[in-house]
């Protein structure tokens, strides 16, 4: 791949690795694809306003920047195809702006909001619920006989927590998660790859339309009759001296429903799929779980981030690493292939290595005042939930061969992963007592 220094465009060559990024059947292994961008950085994509970094140093750059904003509204891309869908049309109501696509000081003052419910304390308050909630799941699993780690464990489990995070009943956590993983396929880079949306584009304007009309409603019931949960608290603050509106409400509810589940769900199960290869780390967490899980969580998001790449926008000319980057281009950030860069994370940067958490710190949350809000409950799901699966499910192994993979470019994780075990323990057990409080 030939190195580019201006947007005139790339050879072909370039355009077919971003284009195969892409292609469903590379979505079990996509990061030799990454470590070639990064070998080639920076990538224009021909014709179009966008350049894609996949080194560490130039992510990390990017996202520091206060001059990359993540306000689509700054980037020549989006406003020559129309709203974030590439569809001229004028948005419907669903799509209002969420703070994650705001900048400061507007987004920092609706985050601000928001935040007490996902501080490190509050998130330690959860422990036992957290904890309680994936023991049902594994007892419901032991009683069926089967065991899927995907659908009866990483997919209901986060959806559960952020439901009561939020307030909202948990009994229609099918019909959030079917929606909520449509509009996960909204963020992946068809429109900057490509020039046009993601496929399925009236399906995620419908599930968008559909979790839009339940906030609003469940907004109107709050307002009316407030409880002691997080809509209602959200409904009763203030920022700049005004309190939000029902579509800022609304909206911010939507997009924690969403973020706050969909990455975990990838985080759990690309991690579960890594420890049935590795008997010595689920050895490793039934014993002592306080060193090992946390270790183990960070070791995961590096090697398979839930999060693979991320939009930045300049809002004004910059330069990334010696590269200029005109005012209005869109940066792709390859989060994945960052964390894999060998110049930070050693000669083996494609191998797990729990012990590796010490060192460098992944991208995978993000930098910057961008920084997932998320972060805290994401690892702590996933420390108890690695936790339990090795303390409770006997000698786990595949059923069939490699799982296939969700749709999804940008929220990459296997659609199922069926098991064979010998066994699932009773939740009453010596290990029990040393179970992570993180």
């Amino acid at each position: 791949m030939n190195r580019v220094s201006g947007a005139a465009g790339t050879r072909d060559g370039d355009e077919w690795v971003l284009r195969r990024i892409l292609d469903a059947e590379v979505r079990a292994d996509p990061y030799p694809l990454y470590e070639e961008v990064r070998l080639a950085e920076p990538v224009w994509v021909r014709g179009r306003p966008v350049v894609v970094f996949a080194s560490y140093a130039a992510c990390g750059e990017v996202l520091r920047d206060p001059r990359a904003s993540n306000d689509r509204r700054h980037s020549l891309l989006f406003r020559q195809t129309g709203p974030a869908d590439g569809n001229r049309t004028p948005s419907p109501p669903a799509e209002l702006p969420s703070f994650l696509f705001m900048d400061p000081p507007r987004h920092t003052a609706l985050r601000r909001l928001a935040a007490p419910d996902f501080t490190p304390r509050a998130v330690r308050r959860l422990t036992p619920m957290i904890r309680e909630l994936i023991d049902d799941l594994l007892d419901e699993a032991a009683a069926r006989g089967r065991l899927d780690g995907v659908a009866d464990l990483a997919s209901p489990l986060p959806v559960t927590v952020i439901c009561r995070v939020l307030g909202i009943g948990t009994g229609e956590r099918d019909w959030y998660r079917t929606r909520s993983s449509l509009l996960g396929q909204a963020v992946d880079p068809y429109l900057a790859f490509l020039g046009a949306p993601a496929p399925g584009l009236a399906r995620r304007r419908q599930a968008e339309a559909e979790l839009t009309e339940f906030f609003s409603r469940l907004a109107a019931e709050r307002r009316a009759r407030p409880r002691d949960d997080m809509m209602s608290r959200l409904l009763a603050a203030e920022t700049d001296g005004e309190r939000l509106t029902d579509e800022e409400v609304v909206t911010t509810c939507r997009l924690l429903l969403n973020a706050g589940h969909e990455t975990t769900v990838s985080l759990i199960a690309n991690g579960l799929l890594t420890l049935l290869d590795r008997p010595e780390t689920l050895a490793a967490l039934r014993d002592d779980p306080g060193t090992a899980a946390p270790a183990v969580v960070e070791e995961m998001l590096r090697l398979q981030p839930p999060l693979q790449l991320v939009h930045r926008h300049a809002r004004e000319d910059m330069e990334v690493r010696g590269t200029p980057v005109p005012r209005g281009t869109t940066m792709v950030l390859l989060l994945a292939g960052a964390n894999r860069d060998g110049a930070v994370f050693g000669g083996c940067p494609h191998a797990f290595d729990a012990a590796r958490a010490e060192g460098a710190q992944h991208l995978s949350f993000g930098l910057g005042p961008h920084y997932c809000l998320g972060a805290p409950l994401g690892r702590l799901e996933a420390e108890l939930a690695f936790t339990r699966f090795a303390q409770r499910v006997v000698a786990p192994r595949l059923t069939a061969g490699p799982p296939g993979y969700r749709p999804h470019v940008v929220l990459r994780g296997p659609a199922s992963l069926p098991l064979s075990t010998q066994g699932i323990r009773d939740r009453r057990m010596p290990w029990e007592a040393e179970a992570p409080d993180t």
